[in-house]
């Protein structure tokens, strides 16, 4: 039993350290700015989306 965790371990280092294709630093940045951008976007949209409601509900509901 404890054989097979410590092959099972070497091979999913042995996967990670070699088999593995990892992004470079400009790819990961790239990455990070379009996640981030595309966040902004969604949140500025959501932020639209609920002030426009709640003028509309304040013309239905005033008070």
């Amino acid at each position: 039993m404890f054989k097979k965790i410590v092959n099972y371990c070497k091979d999913c280092y042995d996967e990670l350290a070699h088999k593995t294709t990892w992004p470079s630093r400009a790819q990961l940045t790239h990455s990070a700015m379009v996640v981030l951008t595309a966040s902004l976007v969604i949140a500025l949209v959501v932020f639209a989306m609920d002030s426009v409601f709640q003028h509309v509900m304040g013309f239905v509901y005033p008070g």
